[in-house]
């Protein structure tokens, strides 16, 4: 994995048939991108590589919701992938739209509706540029297990903010940068346990909760909880706390 950009094509477009001439490069890594892409087709079952997404899913929404309360908010899912957080907001009564850049997980997400009969509205499209498109538009905005996989984590902070309505709320899910976390999420997890496919995590990527609390607040956001979440390999269940050294949640306000 690197930190490169995805080349921009001959044609001067970018990977969602736009015109860069004028535009920045988008924030993602290709290499993740194709990554996870390879990946989709099993993004809804629980067995599969994604086991850990699934099984920590009631967890997180349970925690946005007792937070945020989803019922009848308008709600914005940054980095949805295959739409397992993005369904069951919609299922709590939540108006979601999902937006991604991987192409393949998107219609993994979009054919999976039809199983469901839920509704989300999901989208190709970063996350700065509907920043651009729909500012102050949702009353809850969610970026979980993403900042550790882009080159610019502090940008989609921001966008984050630029999205949000006045009072609304963020929540922003990662992994702490440590030798605990190293040996957890990537050893452990990758190596040991094989609950996830090896390459998935790049241990340089990792976020310490002080510094996305920095981004937070240099966008305009307020910190107002930060939760730890934990796995225990004996019993298999993931439990949220106090312990933020390695996975943890952090939930913001945009003040009015």
């Amino acid at each position: 994995m690197n930190g490169n950009y995805p080349p921009k094509p001959a044609c001067g477009k970018n990977a969602l048939g736009k015109d860069m001439s004028d535009a920045p490069p988008l924030n993602a890594d290709q290499q993740e991108l194709d990554k996870f892409s390879q990946l989709a087709h099993h993004w809804w079952d629980p067995s599969s590589e994604f086991k850990p997404l699934h099984d920590i899913n009631p967890l997180r929404l349970e925690y946005i919701d007792s937070l945020a309360g989803l019922s009848a908010k308008r709600v914005l899912d940054v980095g949805c992938g295959g739409g397992i957080l993005s369904e069951s907001m919609a299922a709590r009564g939540a108006n979601v739209t999902g937006i991604d850049l991987g192409e393949k997980a998107l219609k993994v997400a979009k054919l999976h509706l039809l199983e469901s009969g839920q509704k989300v509205d999901y989208r190709l499209i970063a996350v700065e540029e509907l920043a651009r498109q729909e500012a102050q538009q949702f009353d809850v905005v969610t970026c979980m297990e993403m900042l550790e996989h882009v080159p610019d984590p502090a940008s989609i902070v921001k966008a984050c903010f630029d999205l949000v309505k006045p009072d609304g709320h963020v929540f922003f899910s990662t992994i702490n940068r440590n030798a605990k976390a190293y040996l957890f999420a990537v050893i452990g997890a990758e190596y040991l346990l094989n609950m996830l496919p090896r390459g998935t995590h790049d241990y340089a990527k990792f976020i310490k909760p002080s510094e996305l609390a920095r981004h937070c607040r240099e966008a305009g956001l307020a910190v107002t909880e930060v939760t730890g979440m934990s796995y225990n390999p004996l019993s298999k269940v993931y439990s949220l706390g106090n312990d933020t050294s390695v996975n943890y949640m952090l939930a913001c306000r945009r003040e009015a």
